[in-house]
């Protein structure tokens, strides 16, 4: 079939006697965009480019081949192919291990490394990693059987994944057997979009080892956050130290599993634990069990924080003489929810003490003699006392995030978010491919098979969770649909907006997360409610989109300046949400704004590689 379709390129090229050029050729997914562009859109006289620069890159040959492989069901036979020509969000595979290294070690500007059977039993020495994976796109990094056996050899991750997108980090069999030495984690995964530490193995059986992590996954998006497995297990003397530890990020979780298991010794520090997160989650599971005179301590922990869930589960079971204190626990803005279960349950000699706890919580199944509380349950609205409304709930939500109506007039100075596009590059599919492509909840298990997603993996659960998102039941008055090729996406605004329509953008990222100026405002449809579709990104393999149409809205474009040369440095687009009643309470609008649903009007910019569709005017 495929010879036939390239004999029928050539008749067709023959026919129209023009020599085509790779960029040229009317047989690429692009060139087919371009023609149902033309064909659906009406009333606009230049096509999108913006929306055009997404198609697919494959060339006519690529096309036809994957799509072959699609409908055979053995795209997966080729994925690495596949994914690299399609310009896909793949994990890569790790590089060669390292299995060697000879004296010190420093690490500067390296990333995408597997690292196994390295620096066991080594004596004395110091492996610097600086700048590592910093500011990348799809991070990948193993380390694996490292350090096994050492004594007194230092570890050092500094500027570790910072600014990255999308990081899986692997620290399994880590330190085992090490005796003295230090583990230091600096400047870890901060301002990284949805990253995943795993910690398995980690430290086990260690003597005198100290780890040591600051600063870390400060100002991190969502993403499963770290998950420490098998930590410190029979260590001795082991002191550990998370200072500063998820601070101001955003839907983070953190598992600790196994965490200090018949430890001797023991001394746990968490200080400055998830403060002004947003929606943080933090599970403890089988914490300190059958410890021996261990210290833990967590002081500032959640403070400031916007409600999210910690689970204590059997923590400190079957220890002896366990100290653990919780200090300035969860004073947050906003109660979450925290659950005790099992804790401290047939441990001796233990000590356990809450001071000023948050509401909001429940004991259950747990030692009713040496655990104290003390100012239990006091609330937690004398975290911000003497705060107005507005000061409170900015603490999480950024300035500019989400505004009135009113900002939008010429000559107001105002802040303006961070609207970078941090998704990873990538393209849309050409139809013929998507179509044969499985999406849906029921066939989670071969969608998984074709992008090489293991069951547990990072790409495993970004996958299951945008399936089910797209899957949701829309809200009261919403029209939604989830869309992996330009076509689709045309075909569903038509169906909403009809043929004549515009799309529009915001014009670049200048002015992020400054203090900027209105320039000259046009109302779209004269600034009256008008029907609209957004169009937003949605973290999957393929570019994809999540578009929704909703009603009674009003889109605005504005002119951005510059706050003191008043020159004009973006272009934005906006839209305003009129009816709020359906919102929940706990809307980062509302958060933001000091409201309740259904009082006020909610607007919000277009972020860069967003999109919004209007009935052309």
């Amino acid at each position: 079939m495929l010879k036939h379709f390239l004999l029928l390129q050539s008749f067709f090229f023959c026919l129209l006697n023009v020599s085509f050029s790779l960029e040229e050729n009317p047989f690429t997914p692009k060139a087919s965009l371009i023609r149902y562009w033309n064909k659906e859109i009406h009333g606009q006289s230049l096509r999108s480019e913006f929306l055009i620069s997404k198609a697919s890159p494959l060339t006519t040959i690529e096309s036809a081949t994957f799509s072959k492989l699609a409908a055979a069901n053995s795209l997966q036979t080729r994925f690495p192919d596949f994914c690299s020509a399609a310009n896909l969000f793949c994990f890569p595979d790790l590089t060669a291990s390292l299995e060697k290294h000879d004296g010190d070690s420093k690490f500067s500007v390296y990333d995408q490394k597997n690292f196994t059977n390295y620096g066991n039993a080594r004596a004395g020495g110091t492996d610097s990693f600086k700048a590592y994976s910093k500011d990348g796109n799809v991070v990948t990094d193993s380390f694996r059987r490292y350090g096994r056996n050492a004594a007194a050899h230092d570890e050092k991750f500094t500027v570790y994944a910072e600014g990255s997108n999308v990081v899986e980090e692997n620290f399994n069999s880590y330190g085992t057997g090490g005796t003295g030495g230090a583990g230091e984690f600096t400047n870890y995964q901060n301002g990284v979009n949805n990253p995943t530490s795993r910690f398995t193995a980690y430290s086990d059986s260690g003597n005198g080892k100290t780890q040591s992590f600051k600063t870390y996954t400060h100002e991190a998006n969502a993403g499963e956050g770290q998950s420490f497995t098998s930590y410190g297990k029979n260590g001795n003397g082991l002191p550990n130290e998370f200072a500063s530890y998820g601070v101001s990020a955003n839907v983070i979780g953190s598992g600790f599993a196994n965490y200090g298991e018949s430890g001797n010794a023991a001394n746990d520090t968490f200080t400055s634990y998830g403060s002004d997160g947003n929606v943080p989650q933090n599970n403890f599971k089988n914490y300190g069990a059958e410890g021996n005179s261990a210290v833990d301590t967590f002081t500032n922990y959640r403070d400031a924080a916007n409600v999210g869930d910690d689970s204590f589960t059997s923590y400190a079971k079957d220890s002896n003489a366990e100290k653990v204190n919780f200090v300035n626990y969860g004073q947050s803005f906003n109660p979450g929810s925290e659950t005790f279960t099992s804790y401290g349950k047939e441990a001796v000699n233990h000590k356990i003490s809450f001071k000023t706890y948050t509401p909001n919580s429940t004991f259950k199944d747990y030692a009713k003699s040496g655990v104290g509380f003390s100012k239990y349950n006091v609330s937690s609205s004398s975290a911000t006392a003497g705060m107005g409304e507005g000061k409170t709930v900015n603490k999480w939500i950024e300035p500019g995030k989400f505004f009135r109506e009113s900002v939008l007039k010429e000559g107001t100075v105002i802040p303006m978010p961070d609207i970078k596009d941090k998704m990873p590059k990538r393209s849309f599919l050409p139809r013929s491919i998507i179509t044969k492509l499985p999406f849906s909840t029921s066939k989670i298990g071969e969608i998984k098979k074709i992008f090489h997603a293991g069951e547990n993996s990072t790409m495993g659960n970004i996958i299951t969770e945008a399936v089910t998102e797209c899957e949701r039941a829309p809200s009261v008055g919403e029209t939604k649909r989830c869309v992996g090729s330009a076509e689709d996406m045309i075909d569903f605004a038509t169906s909403v907006l009809g043929r004549t329509v515009v799309v529009r953008t915001t014009e670049n990222v200048a002015g992020s997360k400054q203090q900027v100026v209105v320039g000259k405002v046009n109302g779209i449809n004269g600034g009256k409610v008008t029907k609209a579709v957004s169009c937003h990104q949605s973290l999957y393999p393929y570019l994809m989109y999540y578009c929704h149409s909703v009603p009674k809205v009003k889109v605005y474009e504005a002119d951005l300046l510059e706050l003191n040369s008043k020159k004009k440095i973006n272009h934005g687009i906006a839209i305003c949400h009129m009816d709020t009643s359906s919102w929940g309470p706990s809307h980062g609008a509302f958060l933001a704004l000091g409201s309740k649903p259904g009082r006020i009007e909610v607007c919000h910019w277009i972020f860069e590689n967003d999109m919004n569709w209007a009935i052309a005017d």
